[in-house]
C-alpha cells in the first residue's frame, strides 16, 4: 500500500489553483524529492498530508486514511519556517516530543545534540539560524515515523550545514519509512534521493526514479530541472 496518494487532489485559495488535479502515489522505503520553483505548490502539498489544510476537491490519504489524528501518530513533519520561541529551551522541544509521541526516541536526539555540543538548557534566542534548523531537524528525525515530510529543510543555511542535515536525514530515518523532501535546491539533494516529482503551477509535470532519468536522458537531476524549468 502507498504511504501517501493523491487522487484528483485539488487545493484552490480565493479562485487561485495551489493543487490542480494531483494524482500521486508514494510506496514505502523511499527518499522523494518534491522539486519545483516557488510557487509550485510544493508547501501546499505538504500541509494537506499533515492535515493542516483540506482540500477543495479529490483526495489525499496517509497509509490509506485521511489525514488526522491517526495519520499524526506515523507522519513526522519539518515546517518551512520555525515556529519555535526565542523563550524556549531545548530541553522544552525534548519534553514536548516526548509528551506528543510515542514513537520518539529521546536518546537519539540527545546523542545528536551532544555531538553537536548543543546544551539542551540552551535557550533558541542565544543559538545560530544554523543551529535552530539542526536542532529542528534532530527532533523530526528521531522519530521512529512511517513519513517524514521536510518542507524545504536546507533553504537558508551555509553549506556545511546542508551537509549536516543531509547526512541526518539518511542516517536517522527508519528503512521502510519515506522520506519526502521540498526543495528548489536540487544540486545539494540530488545524492539521497531514489525519487523526484517534478511540481509546478499545481500539477505533477513528472514522477520518476533518479536512476532512470540518469540513465534514459543521460542527465544529472539538476540539469533536467534547470531543463524544464528553464533556470
Amino acid at each position: 500500500m502507498a504511504i501517501l496518494e493523491c487522487r484528483g487532489l485539488a487545493k484552490s485559495f480565493g479562485g487561485i489553483r495551489a493543487l490542480d488535479n494531483v494524482e500521486l502515489a508514494l510506496q514505502p522505503g523511499r527518499i522523494v524529492g518534491l522539486l519545483g520553483p516557488n510557487g509550485s505548490g510544493k508547501t501546499t502539498l505538504i500541509k494537506l498530508a499533515n492535515g493542516l489544510l483540506t482540500p477543495t476537491s479529490g483526495q489525499i490519504l496517509i497509509d490509506g486514511q485521511a489525514p488526522g489524528v491517526e495519520s499524526k501518530k506515523i507522519v513526522s513533519y519539518l515546517p518551512e519556517r520555525s515556529c519555535l520561541g526565542d523563550w524556549m529551551k531545548v530541553s522544552d522541544l525534548l519534553d514536548f516530543f516526548s509528551d506528543f509521541y510515542a514513537d520518539f526516541r529521546r536518546d537519539t536526539a540527545q546523542e545528536m545534540l551532544s555531538r553537536l555540543s548543543i546544551d539542551p538548557r540552551q535557550t533558541f534566542g542565544h543559538l545560530s539560524k544554523g543551529t535552530r534548523e539542526k536542532v529542528q531537524l534532530i527532533m523530526v528525525m528521531s522519530r521512529q515515523a512511517k513519513l517524514y515530510l521536510l518542507d524545504e529543510p536546507i533553504g537558508g543555511v551555509d553549506p556545511a550545514t546542508r551537509d549536516y542535515i543531509l547526512h541526518t536525514i539518511i542516517s536517522n530515518y527508519n528503512e521502510d519509512a519515506t522520506v519526502l523532501i521540498s526543495t528548489h535546491l536540487i544540486a545539494d539533494v540530488e545524492q539521497v534521493l531514489d525519487e523526484v516529482i517534478f511540481l509546478q503551477n499545481g500539477r505533477i509535470l513528472l514522477q520518476s526514479a533518479v536512476d532512470d532519468i540518469r540513465e534514459n536522458q543521460g542527465k544529472s537531476i539538476d540539469a533536467l530541472f534547470r531543463e524544464v524549468f528553464k533556470c
